[in-house]
């Protein structure tokens, strides 16, 4: 049981970790940031395919605007929600 409250663990401090990845990506795309800087490339390589694999599902430009972060920012606090409440329910 242990090993899967650290492993449940793990992947909350992941999640949260990918969380604040996409709101500096998010953030940083308002400022038209130098594309050869590194930082911007990484948060770009971490962000763009799950951006583009939404995309290929939901139509995420509104008004200008893309929804993108803000779904992957809600799903992935969905997910971190249910491994909570499962791993409530399993003591």
């Amino acid at each position: 049981m242990v090993l899967l409250v650290t492993i449940v663990q793990m992947l909350q401090m992941i999640i949260n970790i990918y969380v604040w990845v996409v709101i500096i990506a998010a953030l940083i795309s308002w400022v038209r940031p130098d594309p050869y800087n590194p930082i911007v490339q990484t948060l770009y390589r971490l962000t763009e395919p799950v951006y583009a694999y939404i995309r290929r599902f939901i139509p995420t430009v509104i008004g200008g605007i893309d929804l993108a972060p803000l779904i992957v920012i809600f799903g992935l606090q969905f997910i971190e929600l249910l491994l909570t409440n499962l791993l409530r329910s399993m003591y």
